[in-house]
C-alpha cells in the first residue's frame, strides 16, 4: 500500500498545475481554471473580477501546512497568456459618465493595444455561442442591476461565501464585495454550492471594512448592516430603490465594530422563533430577495440597465462564456485594424 501511494504521489508531483503539501492529501477532482481578469485597484484592495475558481479539495494537512485565505480560494490566478489577451476596461470611481446608479464599465474593451466596443464584441463573438445561450445573456441582463450589492465581511466558511454568490446570481445582483480582514483559516472550496455563480459576478476583494465602504459611498451607495442591536430598521421598512450596500458578517460574531461604526444604518429581519438569527448565508438570500421584491413593487422592474448598459454586459458575458471567445475577439480586432489600415492607402 505505501508504495502504491509513493507511486500516485509521483505521479500527481508531475502535474504542474498545483503543488503537494505533505504528508499526502486526497485530491479528489481539479476542473478547468478559469480566467480571471486583473482591474485597476483602487487603494490597496484587491480588484479582481471572478471569472471562475479551481475545485481542489485537499482533506488533510499538518499544522505547519501554508494557510489558505479568502483571496487565495476566491480568486484563482494562472500564468496564462489569454487572461490578459482582452480585458475590459473600468470606470474609475467618480467617474462624471456614470448616469445615476453605479455602472462600473466602459463601452471599451482592450486587446493588446486594440480596442472592442461592446457592438464589435458580440459580432465577433456572437457565431461560436449557441442561440439558446445567448438569449440567457439577454435574459439575465435584462434583470440586472448594480443598484444592490452585497458585502460579505469576515466570513469563516467558504461554502457561505458561495451560497451568497449563488443567491445574488439569481436575484440579478450583479456586484460582490468580499472583505476578508485578514481572514487566514483553512476552508474547503464547495464550488458545487455556488454552481459556479462567480464566473457570472462582478467580485471585488478588500482588506478593511473602511476601504471597501468609502469607495462604495464615493459610488453612491447607502451602507446597511446587517445587526440584532436595539437600532435597527425592519427590512420591510426599507426603501430599496436607494442604491445600497447589504453587509452580512461572521458567522460567529456578526458585523465588526468598525463596520458598525462606518455604516449609515444597521437593519434586521425581524425573527418569530426561539433563535434570533439565521444562517448567514440564508439571511443574505433573504435580504437581497427583499429588496428585489420592493424594487419591483416601487419601481416596476429591479433590472435598472440602460440598453447601452445591456449591451456591454452581453459582451462582457460572452467574454466570460470560454476562452476561445478572447481568441475569437483578438483575432476580430487584428482583422478589423488590417482592413481599416488597406482602406486608408
Amino acid at each position: 500500500m505505501k508504495s502504491c501511494i509513493t507511486i500516485f504521489r509521483a505521479s500527481l508531483s508531475s502535474f504542474p498545475l498545483f503543488p503537494l503539501p505533505k504528508p499526502f492529501v486526497s485530491v479528489r477532482a481539479l476542473s478547468s481554471l478559469s480566467v480571471l481578469h486583473p482591474n485597476p485597484c483602487i487603494g490597496k484592495a484587491w480588484c479582481y473580477t471572478v471569472h471562475g475558481a479551481a475545485a481542489l479539495s485537499l482533506e488533510t494537512f499538518t499544522e505547519d501546512s501554508p494557510k489558505t485565505s479568502v483571496k487565495e480560494l476566491v480568486t484563482t490566478i494562472r500564468n496564462d497568456t489569454s487572461s490578459s489577451m482582452m480585458k475590459m476596461e473600468r470606470r474609475s470611481d467618480g467617474d462624471g459618465e456614470c448616469r445615476g446608479s453605479w455602472f462600473p464599465y466602459k463601452d471599451r474593451f482592450r486587446c493588446g493595444e486594440l480596442h472592442l466596443s461592446s457592438r464589435e464584441v458580440l459580432e465577433a463573438v456572437s457565431p461560436i455561442i449557441m442561440e439558446e445561450r445567448l438569449d440567457r445573456f439577454r435574459r439575465v441582463a435584462e434583470n440586472r442591476s448594480f443598484s444592490v450589492c452585497l458585502v460579505v465581511e469576515g466570513l469563516s466558511d467558504i461554502g457561505n461565501i458561495n451560497a451568497a454568490f449563488r443567491s445574488a446570481d439569481a436575484l440579478g445582483i450583479q456586484s460582490v464585495h468580499v472583505v476578508s480582514c485578514d481572514s487566514s483559516k483553512r476552508y474547503k472550496n464547495n464550488r458545487h454550492v455556488s454552481m459556479g455563480a462567480e464566473k457570472w459576478l462582478d467580485i471585488e476583494l478588500w482588506d478593511t471594512p473602511k476601504e471597501c465602504f468609502e469607495v462604495l459611498k464615493s459610488r453612491g451607495y447607502r451602507i446597511a448592516t446587517t445587526h440584532l442591536g436595539m437600532d435597527t430598521v425592519s427590512v420591510y421598512d426599507m426603501d430599496w430603490s436607494c442604491p445600497t450596500a447589504i453587509v452580512v458578517g461572521n458567522e460567529g460574531s456578526g458585523i465588526s465594530k468598525e463596520a458598525l461604526e462606518l455604516s449609515d444604518l444597521h437593519c434586521s429581519i425581524p425573527m418569530n422563533g426561539m433563535v434570533d438569527s439565521f444562517n448567514v448565508s440564508v439571511a443574505a438570500g433573504i435580504l437581497m430577495h427583499h429588496a428585489v421584491c420592493d424594487r419591483t413593487t416601487r419601481l416596476g422592474s429591479h433590472g435598472d440597465l440602460s440598453e447601452v448598459e445591456k449591451e456591454i454586459l452581453m459582451a462582457e458575458f460572452s467574454l466570460r462564456h470560454s476562452r476561445s471567445s478572447l481568441c475569437i475577439a483578438s483575432e476580430f480586432a487584428k482583422r478589423r485594424q488590417l482592413q481599416q489600415s488597406t482602406t486608408s492607402f
